[in-house]
Formats: structure tokens, sequence, C-alpha cells
């Protein structure tokens, strides 16, 4: 698709050199207007005729350009660039137009292939439930907008509730589901329903000891068990001292959870789940929110499951868990030998897609093969500029560009350096969706510097697990030489901090002397690994056969004890990715290493214990090839002398079951094929003849 590109010096605020910029997108020079969304105006409208996709370097402006489209009417395709903030706005801002340019070209590729989508449906049905005292004043502000129900957690002014909704009283209340489809369970541990109580007040004045108050709830402590409440309450039935079924449960579309403390404790609750607490600002807005949630919604499908290559279980052998261990919002759950993703649930974090080594659970918005292209194409067209050491800096959309953009309005200001010149923004998602892949790829690719920008609002784990991937990838770009790339992690809450931070990215440094790869990123995580590290070995500084690495790598060997290892195969049965294979002509254990992802499923399985994981790199054309790492004599039937087994197996079997009483006087058809086995078992038994000797 043909583009147009407009840019905008601000009202000559930010230094643009258009001539600088064009030719690296291979324009030409580029006109700067310096009032874009003002008196030059006309310069964007001319722009919107035709089809061809618009790209305007400002996102300031963005409500206005869609406007002035949409009053065209225009069909052309619009995307909006942040040239300002991102480095037009900083200290090195005449050093930006490489930058500048590695933006404008990467909003011009293609629009990625859609994706999936995961459907929400809600008719307003929604469940208040926590103290009296706040559930019912939520409950009168919501209820003619929504289909209130309110669960007490207690009695406390539930005689103001009347029968407005429907109410009940519980304690124990347990949520689990989704937006549309939740489900509340209880406990009515009380006598007085509150759904059939009429609030007549009969109990309130036949009781004797005073046990129950205007809050239509025995007080289980000061009452005698007269029961003249139950008489008096009569065929109202409100009042039940005997009741067997205590559960109570119902289905709702979303849930006002108003405790102190939330009933769902994941850092990433469901949609249509919210917990304000005692926060009344908070409350205010999720009411504000859960109004707005009626009718029908939808969501990407952030990810893709390829179970053939899950490494989670085999045969009810514990393997990888990283992925259910990893999900901040509890939607990935064990299914016996593979995992279950309930989409619903999926939240697009994409932690579980960074962790997975075996490349089962894959990121979808983008997909990997869609990023790829972009940091390729930022990449390349930075460098094609004249920049140097380009650095990425990886943030999430929201959190992330929102200090970016902050950070860029206090360099404009003078009041911080704002973001380098050969600093990169790359929004995203979310930041832990991007993993060790993708980083080695952007190094392959020629960045000098990758770093990924965690704001505070991430998962504890998300935090922990880039860590520590970026250890196992650090591993490797240090064991190859290249010790002036690195990665980093960086922690900050505002934009005073984040400026601190980016300026370790200043100083430029030694170019690294690399070219940069021109491989594709694949859909396969472990394709991807292998043509970025395969490049990164071509031209390593230091160039080496393994590189030892940080335990919990994906990248590793098997070590065996010969002693141990009876050649069960068990082993090869388990293994879910061929790293581990025999050989259908002799008793042989071969190993790839290139094809292993240290799961452990293998040494779980092992009957004799004699396998141990190594976490490791072995690089080269050595680690695709299957090399035999144990081997063994056949055995022979004794009958027809065919083999089968190995004599290490058959004589361990011998030796283990010559005691058993099942094998008394047959031991030696455990000497046999499984063919001669059955023979023998129905050859009839040899009669005796017994002789009485007469004296």
């Amino acid at each position: 698709m043909s583009q147009k590109t407009r840019i905008c010096n601000c009202n000559n605020t930010m230094p643009l050199d258009g001539a600088a910029i064009g030719s690296a997108l291979g324009d030409g020079a580029l006109p700067v207007a310096s009032q874009l969304c003002r008196r030059e105006v006309n310069q964007y409208l001319e722009t919107l005729e035709g089809a061809e996709r618009i790209i305007v370097g400002c996102t300031q402006e963005e409500p206005l350009f869609r406007e002035l489209a949409e009053m065209k009417p225009a069909v052309a395709p619009l995307r909006f660039v942040n040239l300002r903030e991102t480095g037009g706005w900083s200290e090195e801002a005449r050093h930006a137009m490489p930058k500048m340019a590695a933006l404008l070209a990467a909003a011009r590729l293609p629009d990625p292939e859609p994706v999936p989508e995961v459907e929400y449906g809600s008719e307003g049905r929604v469940l208040l439930v926590g103290p009296a005292r706040r559930v019912l004043a939520w409950a009168r502000k919501l209820e003619r907008q929504l289909q209130v129900s309110v669960l007490l957690t207690d009695g406390d002014e539930a005689a103001l509730a009347g029968h407005a909704w429907p109410t009940f009283s519980g304690s124990a209340p347990r949520v689990k589901g989704w937006l549309g489809a939740f489900q509340a369970s209880w406990q009515q541990t009380n006598p007085i329903d509150l759904e059939l109580c009429t609030r007549c007040n009969a109990c309130v004045k036949a009781c004797p000891e005073g046990a129950i108050s205007l809050a239509y709830q025995v007080d289980l402590a000061a009452c005698t068990s007269h029961r003249d409440c139950v008489a008096a309450c009569g065929a109202v039935a409100a009042i039940d001292f005997e009741r067997i079924d205590r559960d109570r449960s119902g289905e709702f579309d979303l849930v006002l959870d108003l405790h102190d403390e939330p009933l769902l404790r994941m850092h990433q609750p469901p949609q249509g789940y919210f917990a304000p607490g005692a926060d009344d600002a908070a409350a205010a807005l999720a009411a504000l929110q859960i109004s707005e949630m009626v009718g029908t919604f939808s969501k990407p499908r952030f990810f893709q499951y390829k179970e053939s290559i899950c490494a989670h279980s085999r045969s009810r052998q514990p393997g990888c868990n990283a992925c259910i261990d990893i999900c901040s919002a509890e939607a990935i759950s064990s299914a016996g030998d593979h995992i279950k993703v309930t989409p619903q649930l999926c939240a697009g974090c994409g932690a579980c897609t960074t962790v997975c080594p075996s490349g089962a659970l894959t990121y979808a918005w983008p997909r990997a093969s869609d990023f790829g292209e972009k940091l390729r194409t930022l990449l390349a067209t930075y460098v094609r500029a004249g920049g140097v050491r380009p650095a990425l800096l990886v943030h999430s959309e929201e959190e992330g560009g929102g200090l970016v953009r902050q950070l860029g309005q206090l360099a404009a200001a003078g009041a911080a350096r704002g973001v380098p010149a050969r600093v990169l923004p790359v929004p995203v998602h979310h930041v832990a969706s991007v993993g060790m892949d993708l980083w080695l790829a952007a190094v392959a690719y020629g960045a000098a510097d990758v770093a990924v920008l965690a704001t505070g609002g991430e998962a504890p784990q998300y935090l922990d697990a880039l860590t520590a991937q970026m250890e196992i990838a650090q591993a490797i770009i240090d064991g190859l030489g290249y010790h002036t790339v690195r990665l980093h992690l960086l922690r900050t809450r505002d934009a005073e901090e984040l400026d601190r931070e980016l300026q370790r990215f200043v100083l430029p440094g030694r170019p690294a002397a690399m070219p940069a790869a021109a491989f594709h990123v694949a859909a396969a995580k472990r394709e991807t690994l292998d043509f970025a590290i395969t490049h990164l070995a071509q031209h390593a500084p230091t160039p080496q056969d393994c590189i030892a690495l940080p335990p919990g790598a994906p990248f590793g060997a098997v070590a065996i004890d010969t002693d141990k290892c009876t050649l069960c195969m068990a082993c090869v049965g388990a293994c879910p990715e061929s790293a581990l294979t025999d050989n259908p002509q002799m008793p042989q254990l071969r190993f790839t290493e290139a094809n292993c992802v240290q799961c452990g499923l293998c040494v779980n399985t092992c009957p004799e214990q004699a396998l141990a994981l190594q976490p490791r790199l072995a690089i080269g054309a050595a680690a695709k090839q299957a090399r035999v790492i144990n081997e063994a004599q056949p055995y022979h039937c004794i009958k027809c002398q065919k083999p089968f087994g190995t004599l290490q197996m058959v004589e361990n079997m011998v030796a283990k079951l010559a005691g058993h009483g099942a094998f008394a006087g047959n031991i030696e058809r455990l000497r046999m094929c499984p063919d001669c086995r059955v023979i023998d078992m129905l050859q009839p038994e040899k009669e005796v003849t017994i002789f009485e000797v007469k004296r």
C-alpha cells in the first residue's frame, strides 16, 4: 500500500530535518509543517484524498485529525506517530532524526492479520456483596440502571433493604467466572432468610429474649430456642432453625465486591469483577464502569496453544508448570497431560508465552512474526538513517506510554533530559509478552541494548520471570563475547525516575561489529531462537561450542548414569520434543540436544533415576544431530534366540522377581521373548506318576 506522510515541528518547538527523514524512508525530502493542526491544516486535508495510508507524525492532535477525516469523509487509513515526546522534545533532539525515521517506517508496515475474538454477553445482572452499610448504599444508586441483587455478609441495616431487589444473607461467599457468567455461592447460616422475610416485625415482637433486631437476623447467642418467632412468622416460613440445605448460589453477569479484602485474590481479576473495598472513590469508578457493561463485548484471543509439543505432563508424570505458575489471572490449569487455558479469563499479558520453553503457547496479539518485522524495520531504518548503537525501550501502551509522554513534557520545560536519541520506544499491550526469542532477535538485527520498562503495576511473578529470562539471554550474549550488548529491566514509577534510568543509554559507546541479520521472526519460538543464536554465533567475538546457562534455562543436555539405565525407553515415551529417541534396530538411547527444553519429564519418568538435567547451550551442527548416550548388548530368547530387550534389563528383572510367588517355578519364562512365553504358557502340564511302595 502506498503511503503519505505528514510531519510537523509543533510550532517550531523541535527540530525536524525533512530531507534526512524522507531520505531514510525512500521518499525524498518531506515537507515540514509548523502548525499542521491549525494554520496549515489544509496540507493535512489534501492528504485525505484517495485511499493511500496516511502517516501523521503527531499524537497530540489525533482526535482533531480523526474528526476532520470523518467530516471529509475520507477512506484512507490513518496512523499517528509520537515524534514529539519520544525524542523531538529532548536534549538530544537534533540527533534524533534516525529515530524519527525509524518510528515512521514502522508505522508504514501493513496491518497484522486479525486474530480470533472472545465474546461476552451481559444483561446487567449485578451482585453486590459485602457489609450491608456499603452494599445497600450502592444498590440504591445502581437499581435504575441494572438488575441488582445483594448478598449481605453481616446483618447491619438489613431492615433498610426492603424488597426492591433480591436480598440474601450468608457467610463464606465464593465467586468464580467472568463477565456474563459469574457463579456466586454462600452459606445460609442464619435461621431468617431475608429473601422470604416480609419485614412485618412479628418475629421481633414475639421473641421473649429480644434476640431479633431490625436487622432481621437471629442473634443465636441470645436465643434460647423458644421458637415463638417461628409461630409468629407462620405461613411466610422465613424462619427455619432446622434448615438442612444451607448452600445457596446464583448466576450473575457482574460482581461488585465491597468487602475490605476481595473474594478473588489474583493479581488480574476477571472482567466484570470489581473490588474497590472501602475506597469511596474507587467504588464510584467501579459503579460507573459496571453501569456501562451491558450488552455484547469482545476482546482478542491473545494466545495460541499447540498441545502436541506441550511439556506439561506425560502419563501423569509432572513436567513443566511454568505457564500455570506465572498466570496472574489464574486462566491456566492442568488438564491431565496438557494444560487448559480459559480464554475468557486471559488478560493478554503474554507472560505464559515468555516462560514457555517449547513454544507450545505463543502470543497472538500481535503474532511474533508481526512484532519481529516491526523490530527489524525499526532497527534497519535507524541504521540506514545514520544512527549508531540503537537501543529498544519496550513499554506498555498505557502506563509505560504515559511515562514516556510525561518525560517528554518535562524535557520541553527544561526539567528533564528526555528520551535519548538512540532509544527507540516500542509500545506493546503488556511488557511480559516479549521474551527471549524477540530480545535475541533484536540483538541479531543490530540492537545494542534492549530495555523492558516495568512501571509497578505488573504482577510480581512477571518481574521475577523477566529477570530470570534476561539472565539466561545475557549469559548467551556474554558467552559469545558481545560484552557491550546489554539487556535491562527498568523499574520506574514516575517520569523523573525514568529520566535517570535512561541516562545509561546516552553515551553511544563502541558500535558492535556485526552485520544485521536478515532472517524473519518465525511463528515457532524455538525456530526464532535458533535463527538468532546461529547468527550471533557466526559473528561472535569469542566463538564457543557450548555455553553454561543458569538453572531453568530452556536449553541443555541430559546426563545419564549408564550403570543404572536399563534402556527401558520410558524416557523416550515421555519426551514431548523428540529430544530422546530409540533405535528400532538395536537397543540404543539417542539424544538430540537442540530439541531439549529441559522440562524434566524424562527425569521424573525414569524408573531407575538414571537421568539428570544439565542447563547449557550447545552451538553448532552437532547439537542438531542425534547422538547415542547409552546402548547395550541385546538379550536373546532362550527358546528361539530372537533378540528382545537388553541383557541388563532382563537380568535385573529376573533378579527382582525370582523370589516372587507368582513366578515360582516359571522364572525361565522371563528369559523368553513374548511369543515364546505365550507358547510355553499354553503347553499342557507334564503328568507325574506317583508309585505306592508296599512294605
